[in-house]
């Protein structure tokens, strides 16, 4: 129950409302410490010029953990040896800072204003090194400043560039009397890879077309030449991959891919007397599954693919028919793979295919079609991130329907390795083993070994020195030919944006065959533009 008293009433000692100065409690200070209480007519103190003080600053009282509306982090942050620490903010209960005044007379703070006063406003790359502004991300850094960035449609990254070089080739032709020619190529590309969360779709299509201004002349004697008149050269190669995400440790593979391109120059597969080269196409698919069972993987597919001939087009005026070059080969792949330990994982791999030629005898009286395969055995690695690749070795062989075809069969090498050397150099190596098809007669087909080593170095950022060294290796089984492919390149490149570098290569080849007039020498020199996006 209140009491009256002068001015009001008060609450009785027990009660649980708030004490007021007229009822004095421990802990409380003496109302008549109060100048105020004891002189109600005294005035209050004027708050002109004072900055005032609303409620409790931000995160006052909260745990380690808990909530701050500033969004600031309690962990403390690292920072790197000399760099300026920032002063925390003033809590509660920190004292004002002292008063002194100058001799003329003006009041100043001993506290020196904020080092953020009277300047333009901080930038969003520096946001996070102010007090009670969270922190900023590091952003990564960019391990190609010249690569290309590509643009976006929905969800696809898409990358395009033209590569538009001229130069001139010693030899052409690959002939054993060179004839030099001007050349030009136009190198289109496209990349188109998806950015999904699950599943993927990429395209990598690549193009080329080698021009030369003029064509080579015939044989002063009437002999054909052993080398197209015309010796201009299309090349494409592009493949679709795609990806279903079945489950966690299931998915499904499929890859569409075409090939547009024609004999190598200097091959015995080329008729004397050609106008031009006649253009091949392979167009084929693989259809496939892999499964995980923990660090065991599983992985499995079919494919076909078919090639088609062009006829040939001779010099008198007439044709050539090709078709029996043409097939279809069917084949089926099994791989088991197992991650032994991190960076560290053993396969083996079997194929096997057949193929079937539209005729069943070749221009020669031979029939072609064969069944053959591979078995090989690897690992892909990564140590310490400074030795990455695969390597593998194996055995193939290859059977053919007639019976004066000797079994194809040869060691079979495969490698791609790259070594980061230092930040500035990576040296790569990469081995292939293939089985070609021939029109030689009483030869199965030619064992194809090619060995290349790289070099590439960054003498800046915007300028890249590249070495290679190529070594390949032909033997035609069932005949005692054997060619022998050296090849030396090297190219200068300077990126001078992103969009724009400027290419310079030099390449030296050498055809060296036991098979007499066969053997060549060629040099290519050749100055042009890439253009990215």
């Amino acid at each position: 129950m209140l009491r009256p008293v002068r001015g009001g009433f008060v609450a009785p000692q027990d009660s649980p409302l708030r004490p007021t100065p007229d009822r004095p409690v421990e802990g409380l200070p003496d109302p008549g410490s109060d100048a105020r209480l004891r002189n109600p007519d005294t005035p209050a103190p004027s708050r002109v010029g004072k900055i005032p003080t609303y409620g409790l600053p931000a995160a006052n009282g909260a745990s380690e953990s808990g909530y701050d509306s500033l969004n600031r982090k309690r962990k403390k942050p690292k920072y790197y040896p000399g760099q300026a620490r920032p002063k925390p903010p003033a809590g509660p209960g920190t004292p004002a800072p002292a008063v002194a005044a100058n001799p003329n007379g003006r009041v100043r703070l001993s506290v020196p204003p904020s080092e953020y006063a009277h300047k333009s406003p901080i930038p969003p790359a520096m946001a996070g090194t102010v007090v009670g502004q969270p922190t900023r991300k590091r952003l990564r850094i960019d391990d190609d400043p010249f690569g290309a960035v590509g643009d976006y449609a929905g969800s696809f990254l898409i990358k395009g560039a033209v590569e538009l070089s001229v130069g001139y080739d010693t030899n052409p032709g690959r002939l054993d009397k060179p004839q030099g020619l001007p050349l030009y190529v136009i190198a289109p590309e496209l990349l188109v890879a998806s950015d999904w969360e699950r599943h993927a779709l990429v395209a990598d299509l690549r193009g080329s077309f080698n021009g030369y201004g003029k064509n080579l002349t015939p044989n002063a004697d009437g002999t054909p030449l052993s080398a197209p008149i015309d010796v201009d050269r299309p090349n494409f190669i592009g493949h679709i991959d795609g990806r279903l995400d079945v489950s966690r440790d299931t998915r499904l593979m499929a890859q569409g891919r075409l090939l547009v391109a024609t004999d190598n120059p200097g091959s015995p597969n080329v008729q004397a007397g050609l106008l031009r080269y006649p253009i091949y196409t392979t167009v084929g698919g693989t259809l496939g599954v892999d499964q995980n069972f923990n660090r065991l993987q599983i992985s499995a597919g079919a494919a076909v693919d078919r090639t088609d001939y062009q006829w040939s087009k001779l010099t008198d005026g007439t044709s050539s028919s090709n078709d029996d070059r043409n097939y279809t080969q069917y084949g089926g792949l099994g791989r088991i793979s197992y991650d032994l330990i991190p960076g560290l994982k053993p396969f083996g791999e079997i194929v096997g295919n057949v193929r079937s030629h539209d005729l069943l005898v070749d221009r020669n009286g031979y029939e072609r079609n064969s069944s053959g395969g591979s078995v090989r055995a690897g690992t892909s690695f990564e140590l310490s991130r400074l030795l990455t690749g695969e390597v593998a070795i194996g055995w193939t062989a290859r059977t053919y329907e007639d019976l004066r075809l000797l079994p194809l069969q040869g060691l079979l090498t495969s490698a791609s390795l790259v070594w980061t050397a230092t930040p500035l150099t990576t040296a790569k190596f990469f081995a292939d083993t293939q089985i070609a098809e021939t029109t030689l007669p009483g030869v199965s087909g030619v064992l194809v070994h090619t060995y290349t080593f790289e070099v590439d170095h960054d003498f800046r950022r915007w300028l890249t020195g590249i070495g290679k060294f190529t070594y390949g290796k032909l033997d035609y089984q069932g005949d005692n030919r054997t060619d022998k492919i050296y090849t030396l390149s090297g190219d200068l490149i300077y990126k001078m944006t992103r969009n724009l570098w400027v290419k310079g290569n030099v390449t030296y080849s050498v055809l060296d065959s036991s098979s007499p007039g066969s053997s060549s020498k060629s040099t290519v020199v050749m100055l042009g533009l890439r253009l990215q996006n």
